[in-house]
């Protein structure tokens, strides 16, 4: 049986606690930080190491690789890479040009990830900002409406499935209006729901079909005026999964967030009864992992067939044309 978290690690070397847990709890998937990468050789063993502790074929690598202000691979590990808004940009000079470069930059991301063993990438960002927002968004968006962050999303989506690689959208219904930090407080969105529907939640509508998705730790006081999204049946039921239409294996943000209080075991039991599939904990403090994997059941039903068509992307990769990839992603960043 497969639990429904995803965990972390603590350093670059598994521990034996670290081991211990893995072996026991079984969770669907680990996340790696840059606390966890020294060196490509390092990171195919950390990775090879939770694997063989859990002991299963259908296993999620994840990893927040964005591109600008947020990418845990950077030189040397990995390749520099442009934030989202650089797509809009060029977006903005031609449509039809930044849509391919995002697929092919994509493509070129999910073939480095894989050498690595990295299966799934939290990318990419869905949420519309606007004025007076806080910037933990901002240029991690592909641009202000919704018409230039559609296109361009789909395409990051498609190059990453395209190389076997996971997209996760994020952050389900949307934190680009939010005006605080979720990493260190709860923020509260008083839009009316009407004009959300057109705004915020749009984007998503339009990218349903996507295998993955990762919630808000955001209050939506139209929805639900006590819980945050990520927390809320109310959002996951007639939100998340009924006027957006998403029905992909959805996973929480990070339990660790100072946007959610109590207990972990009570923050990881409060995700998945709200509706998520998977709860995600990322600091890698082992006795929270302990207390988040007692909280969550075993996965089963629906959450486990989502689970399964997620790992089944993982095992087919189209060829691509790499030169023209790099070429691409040269563009952009000169752009």
């Amino acid at each position: 049986m497969r639990s429904s978290l995803i965990a972390g690690a603590s350093g670059a070397v598994l521990t034996a606690g670290e081991r211990d847990f893995y072996a026991e709890a079984r969770p669907a998937g680990f996340i790696l930080f840059a606390r966890n990468c020294a060196s490509h050789d390092q990171i195919r063993k950390l990775i090879d190491d939770v694997r063989s502790a859990v002991g299963a074929d259908d296993f999620l690598v994840l990893i927040d690789q964005e591109g600008g202000r947020v990418q845990r691979l950077r030189p040397p590990l990995g390749r520099a890479l442009p934030p989202a808004i650089a797509y809009g940009r060029a977006f903005e000079r031609g449509a039809p040009m930044a849509v391919d470069a995002a697929r092919d930059v994509a493509r070129l991301m999910a073939a480095d990830l894989k050498e690595l063993g990295i299966n799934c990438v939290c990318a990419p960002v869905l949420d519309l900002p606007v004025a007076g927002a806080h910037e933990i968004i901002g240029d991690r968006a592909y641009g202000t409406a919704v018409e230039q962050i559609v296109p361009l999303a789909r395409a990051v989506g498609e190059g990453f499935i395209a190389g076997g690689v996971v997209p996760v959208i994020k952050h389900i219904p949307g934190h680009g209006r939010a005006t605080a930090d979720s990493h260190l407080a709860l923020p509260v969105v008083d839009t009316p729901h009407g004009e959300l529907l057109k705004t915020d939640f749009a984007p998503f509508k339009a990218l349903a079909d996507m295998p993955a998705a990762m919630t808000a730790h955001v209050v939506f006081s139209s929805l639900d005026a006590e819980a945050p999204a990520s927390t809320s049946k109310l959002v996951t039921d007639n939100v998340m999964r009924g006027e957006i239409g998403f029905d992909g294996l959805l996973m929480s943000d990070d339990l660790s967030m100072k946007a959610l209080d109590g207990a972990m075991r009570a923050r990881a039991e409060a995700v998945i009864a709200a509706g998520s599939d998977v709860a995600l904990h990322c600091n890698g403090e082992l006795a929270e992992m302990v207390d988040a994997a007692a909280g969550v059941p075993a996965m089963s039903g629906k959450s486990l067939d989502r689970f399964i068509a997620a790992c089944a992307i993982t095992m087919v990769s189209e060829p691509f044309d790499q030169a023209r990839s790099e070429a691409a992603l040269t563009a952009i960043l000169g752009s």
